[in-house]
């Protein structure tokens, strides 16, 4: 399995997913198809899927155009999201696969949107999984509340992703992470892990670099979204569960002005 990135709008990312063995490929929110179809050229690949993580434009803008550049392409997205071009509805738990040794599995992700999905794929034997998260989980971030609430977030980030191994590569919808690092550090400011991956952020934009992928083992020393169910950060804003916590520091960033 190999994953490419490719940049799209301002700050978007969309990702090709290849199976190595027979060259087939799926797309993750291709929101400016050309640029995906044009790179599955160049690498000679077979496109097959388009996984659609929600229904906003700047993810799902892409499918009614791919589908009319790769006639046959199938669109998977959310049963509950409403996404666009969609020809495959996908639920919790659904899996689709992919050339000869890729596999997906659609983890029901809600909150920023109603039906957002995340897919968790896996490649060989000894070839780490990666998630495809979408707006749901950023690295050290997560998705506006637009459609559900501080119990769906905390649901869908510490419980269905947050149990995924932890080597998992996170891949996210947005290249937001050195702001998301430098908030981080408003909520715990002494945490070391947090001061070392914003300085290595930092230093990876100002090369022109990705800040992708992070792992789910890193998100859990240095989100402060996954990391409210320690008690020390529930402390530290003020809250004495989880959920509460979630919440108020979600609040936090929504007023934050970095």
């Amino acid at each position: 399995m190999k994953i490419f990135h490719v940049p799209c709008l301002e700050d978007n990312y969309s990702y090709l997913i290849i199976d190595e063995s027979t060259k087939e490929a799926a797309v993750v929110d291709p929101v400016e198809p050309e640029k995906l179809v044009n790179a599955a050229n160049e690498h000679g690949l077979n496109l097959k899927l388009v996984l659609t993580t929600h229904h906003h434009w700047d993810h799902a803008g892409g499918n009614e155009k791919i589908k009319e550049m790769v006639p046959g392409i199938k669109v998977y997205g959310g049963s509950l999201d409403n996404v666009k071009g969609c020809t495959n509805k996908v639920e919790n738990g659904d899996k689709v696969s992919l050339g000869a040794d890729v596999n997906i599995l659609a983890l029901h992700t809600p909150c920023h949107t109603k039906g957002h999905i995340s897919y968790y794929v896996t490649g060989k034997e000894g070839e780490d999984p990666a998630v495809f998260t979408g707006d749901t989980l950023f690295i050290a971030g997560c998705g506006k509340f637009f459609e559900g609430t501080a119990e769906q977030m905390y649901q869908s980030l510490c419980v269905t992703l947050g149990s995924l191994p932890k080597p998992s590569q996170v891949y996210c919808g947005h290249e937001y992470t050195v702001k998301n690092l430098q908030f981080a550090l408003t909520v715990e400011p002494d945490n070391v892990k947090v001061q070392e991956k914003l300085s290595w952020a930092q230093k990876q934009r100002k090369a022109g670099l990705p800040t992708i992928p992070s792992t789910i083992e890193e998100e859990m020393e240095t989100n402060p979204f996954m990391r409210a169910e320690l008690p020390d950060v529930q402390a530290k804003v003020g809250c004495q569960s989880p959920v509460e916590a979630l919440r108020k520091i979600r609040l936090m960033k929504d007023n934050w002005r970095g």
